[in-house]
């Protein structure tokens, strides 16, 4: 590495990370009981012609698929609609709930935003006509527990896979001076002075085989245009804190998010972020990392 590396074999760059596989939902079949074509008049002295029995196809045409979906029944009169639980423009946690066990199924590809968009009316709308529920788009009691009764409990890593998880509770050893606070478990750096917190940002830790050092450091060495000599790898805003390892942006978070880790150091992905927090930190600063 360059110039400031305290130790051989410190690793100072990003992991390149897998692409995340969409499942692509297909689009139903034929709709069951479309009106049959009439047939021609028959020729003088013709048998005539047999009458299909109920559910089978007319002569030279498909029958209908297997997959098809049911059309929803139709609710007894005097029924009342099942309560509606969550719809369009609503933003909450249960909402974040919903749409990462649409993930965890395939119907959503995007990750949970707690905001009930048009992506999530529709993923919600294509659950229910498989399933013979009326097709509104809306998450009602019937489809929510038919929901529940297929996926699991998300993890806290799955409710905020895109990023955004509140902060961790501050560790005591942040509470006091100027402190970088790095929480494993949410994810976050937390920029505080004396107790006070400046500015938090999503930031993404090391691999399992190369994690980043868990402790109390200082902040021995900023370099502003950082380039990795063992991988030539851009590390702008680079603040190292132990060997090779360093708080840096890096571009290929802001692109691909949580699919991977880095090789120990701590990348941000909001490039204003860092840019204004590297322009605040000083050397000698401390850095608590913890779970």
């Amino acid at each position: 590495m360059g110039k400031g590396v305290m130790s051989v074999g410190a690793v100072t760059v990003l992991a390149l990370v897998a692409g995340c596989k969409t499942v692509e939902v297909g689009s139903d079949g034929a709709r069951p009981g479309e009106q049959e074509p009439r047939s021609a008049g028959l020729a003088p002295g013709a048998p005539p012609a047999r009458t299909p029995a109920a559910g089978q196809a007319p002569a030279g045409q498909a029958s209908p698929t297997a997959r098809t979906p049911p059309p929803p029944a139709p609710a007894p009169r005097g029924t009342p609609a099942p309560k509606v639980l969550m719809r369009q423009g609503d933003r909450n946690d249960q909402v974040r709930a919903l749409q990462a066990r649409l993930r965890q199924i395939g119907w959503l590809a995007a990750n949970p935003s707690g905001l009930y968009g048009p992506l999530t009316v529709n993923a919600v709308k294509g659950f229910q006509v498989r399933r013979g529920l009326p097709p509104t788009g809306a998450a009602d009691a019937v489809t929510w527990q038919r929901l529940l009764g297929m996926t699991r409990v998300p993890t806290r890593e799955e409710l905020y896979a895109g990023g955004g998880m509140p902060p961790a509770a501050p560790d005591k050893r942040c509470m006091t001076g100027r402190v970088l606070c790095l929480a494993k478990s949410s994810r976050t750096l937390t920029w505080m002075v004396d107790g006070r917190v400046v500015s938090t940002m999503d930031v993404r830790f090391g691999s399992q085989y190369t994690p980043t050092r868990e402790g109390t450091f200082t902040v021995y060495w900023k370099s502003r245009h950082h380039v990795s000599t063992l991988y030539n790898t851009a590390m702008p805003y680079a603040m190292f804190f132990s060997g090779g390892q360093a708080v840096h942006y890096s571009a290929d978070f802001a692109v691909r998010g949580y699919a991977g880790g880095s090789h120990g150091c701590v990348n941000v992905r909001d490039e204003q972020k860092i840019a204004n927090l590297f322009a605040q930190v000083r050397m000698g600063d401390r850095v608590v990392i913890y779970k």
